[in-house]
């Protein structure tokens, strides 16, 4: 294959992921970052290249300019693969020049910002019948009273932008439990300029929170597709996956494909649902409009959404196919699963025992292949190099 696939981010498992899900049909990867230390998706043997371009956050215009560049030299349009969402606001935004230069999946300027966005999102939703948390605007009229009344304490304090608010405040969200503690998180949020929404807790343990994974191809129709529900996420409760397993829900399916392909999304999309333990009705939370966290399992229970992507957007699309069964696998992120683990127990929310137990299963690892080892090493030195930097601080 001559047709090269640019990932734009390889600091993070998830590129990691997408280079090695690329790489095995012998796709040439190119894997493109802003810093080389601390990178360890570069230490991939599925690498073909390794790029340093600017900050897309901090030279936006660089960036373009540099995969412009890029592209001009090949001899075919390469594939865009997005690993994180500032990387996917990035398209989404000059998605007009992009798109003569680049393969890319979404093709509605504006789409893929709106639907991670939480403010437009349960909007979109609301208009298309999907349940949303009840939410109230710090904006209302006497939005206060509505949050004693309809949304009751303790609550949570999102962002309407989430790369935004975790880049500042390093948490994806506040969990506020008074008056005092909500005025407090509004204003730390509009200090730094941030938007947020005030919504209803969905009554449910960890093992409540459910995903939709999906791909749509051009004509917005699903095409592939498999559901997952998570057992631990960190910071607990309200973080990321660390141990998430595929299970098969369908009626995920019967509302997470039909919300997507009447908005008219194309490529990759994973839904965050959470069912409430009281009602068993399924919410929608949130949409990561790019290749997920779980992207290693999504490949060992048989969806490889990459090359899925790559094969369509090249010209040679493939079969539809959906998970329809329990496989039993789940995906493993074991450095901030620990340290999870460590607060589900310190906070009586799970047992050592419980713990133990759920390790019985076949894992497909974030970081970890045994194919590919040098990643993980790289990733470990760096902690490593971390913790001793933050020793040598304390002993002097």
């Amino acid at each position: 294959m001559e047709t090269k696939a640019v990932i734009l981010g390889a600091n993070y498992y998830i590129g990691l992921s997408i280079i090695r899900c690329l790489a095995i049909h012998g796709v040439p990867t190119v894997a493109v970052d802003y810093a080389r230390k601390g990178t360890y998706g570069f230490h991939s043997k599925y690498c073909s290249e390794t790029l340093i371009g600017p900050d897309c956050k901090r030279d936006p215009d660089g960036l373009v300019d540099f995969l412009v560049d890029y592209a001009k030299k090949q001899n075919d349009k390469p594939v865009l693969f997005p690993s994180a969402d500032g990387y996917v606001e990035f398209i989404d935004k000059y998605l007009s020049i992009l798109k003569n230069y680049y393969l890319v999946t979404q093709t509605e300027h504006g789409l893929y910002t709106r639907v991670m966005d939480k403010e437009s999102l349960h909007s979109i939703a609301k208009e298309h019948g999907v349940l949303v948390p009840e939410t109230v605007h710090i904006d209302e009229e006497n939005f206060k009273e509505k949050v004693e009344q309809i949304i009751k304490f303790p609550c949570l304090v999102k962002p309407a932008d989430s790369p935004a608010f975790v880049s500042k405040f390093r948490k994806k969200l506040f969990k506020v439990y008074t008056m005092e503690e909500l005025e407090q998180a509004i204003k730390k949020a509009t200090d730094a300029d941030l938007e947020v929404i005030i919504q209803r807790i969905i009554p449910g343990f960890d093992d409540h929170m459910y995903t939709f994974d999906a791909y749509l191809n051009q004509d917005a129709k699903v095409t592939h597709w498999l559901t997952c529900q998570k057992y631990r996420q960190f910071p607990i409760n309200f973080g990321a996956s660390v141990y998430t397993g595929q299970k098969f829900v369908p009626e995920l399916y019967t509302i997470g494909a039909k919300f997507l392909e009447d908005i008219g999304y194309k490529g990759f999309a994973e839904i965050e649902f959470k069912k409430d333990e009281e009602t068993g009705e399924y919410y929608l939370i949130e949409i990561n409009a790019r290749t997920t966290n779980l992207n290693s399992l999504l490949y060992k229970a048989g969806v490889n959404m990459p090359y899925i992507a790559y094969c369509e957007l090249t010209g040679e699309p493939m079969e539809s196919y959906a998970v329809t069964h329990d496989t039993g696998l789940v995906f493993w992120y074991a450095y901030e699963d620990l340290l999870a683990v460590k607060d589900y127990i310190r906070t009586g929310q799970l047992t050592l025992k419980e713990v133990l137990k759920s390790y019985n299963r076949p894992k497909a690892y974030a970081i970890w292949d045994p194919k590919d080892p040098k990643p993980a090493f790289a990733f470990l030195g760096n902690k490593l190099e971390r913790l001793f930097r933050k020793v040598f601080k304390l002993n002097r």
